[in-house]
């Protein structure tokens, strides 16, 4: 049987036919069959807990060993690197002249502060921004085009702006913050699957508890890990406000520490911005898998 062609479509060539993957890529070679990966290697495998818990122990544990060889070899001058039981030492010092706890606090309140308010202001947008195409149209450029200025170079203008009190340092944080956050929620409730939000309008469901019903509880999961994320960035931020006039933070004292090569205190208080830093991660990272606990 004759095929039949079209007058006004061309026939394609062997040579106008797109090519195969074989030909872009090539065959794979000829291989023995392969062995079944270990638990360890094996692609998107869950680990045993026995496991997990080795591997968690030896990401802290041979840093720290290196550490204190570093320290009791003397491979490294002190006063670049000093030992751990100079370090704790420095420490307990800090602490128990209660300067140690004064800075933490201050600095963990401009972060609350700071990052709060970013949080409060990225979330709503960043939902709508994932929601809605028009409200995606009018703030994802502007959002993206901030979030590449830096933020530390707004110290100069906060400073005029709002004086040299509070207000700048949390500002810094707020702008450092807030744009990343917005499209971070915003990628995480364009997560939702399209077939939810079909079978709801088809069961009856109106706009608005499409979005409270469907959308949020969904996409709450990726939100907290986006805020969860950026809260790192709030930390660097902080040190940096902390540097330009400010009478206690931790910044503050890594400067003057600084200034009289007391590396120890140094090493101390970044100890300290570390375990604050993991355990606000563990809070955020509990709290993420508590709230999604009905997301596959």
């Amino acid at each position: 049987m004759e095929r039949l062609v079209s007058p006004d479509t061309p026939e394609r060539t062997t040579a106008q036919r797109p090519a195969t993957a074989r030909q872009l890529f090539g065959s794979l070679p000829r291989r023995r069959p392969a062995r079944p990966p270990g638990t360890v290697l094996a692609l998107r495998t869950p680990l045993s807990g026995r496991t997990r818990t080795v591997l968690v122990l030896a990401s802290v544990a041979l840093p720290l060993l290196t550490w204190l060889l570093l320290g009791a070899t003397g491979a490294v001058d002190p006063r670049f690197l000093p030992p751990p039981g100079a370090v704790w030492s420095a420490g307990v010092e800090m602490a128990g002249s209660g300067e140690l706890f004064t800075d933490a606090w201050a600095t963990v309140r401009r972060i609350l502060y700071g990052y709060g308010l970013g949080v409060a202001v990225a979330v709503p947008l960043g939902v709508a921004m994932g929601s809605f195409a028009a409200a995606r149209s009018a703030l994802e450029p502007v959002s993206g085009l901030l979030r590449y200025l830096p933020a530390a170079a707004f110290t100069p203008l906060l400073l005029i702006w709002l004086g040299i009190g509070e207000a700048p340092k949390i500002a810094l944080i707020f702008i450092g913050t807030v744009f990343f956050n917005m499209l971070m929620v915003a990628d995480a409730v364009r997560q939702v699957p399209i077939d939810l939000v079909n079978v709801s309008y088809t069961l009856g469901a109106r706009g608005g508890e499409v979005l409270r019903k469907v959308i949020l509880p969904y996409a709450l999961p990726g939100i907290v890990d986006a805020v969860r994320v950026n809260f790192a960035a709030a930390w660097g931020l902080v040190v940096v406000a902390e540097l330009v006039n400010s009478q206690e933070g931790l910044g503050k004292r890594i400067l003057l520490a600084q200034r009289f090569t007391q590396t120890d205190k140094i090493f101390a208080i970044l100890v300290v911005i570390g375990l604050i830093g993991v355990t606000a991660d563990v809070i955020l990272r509990i709290t993420r898998d508590r709230l999604g606990r009905w997301v596959p």
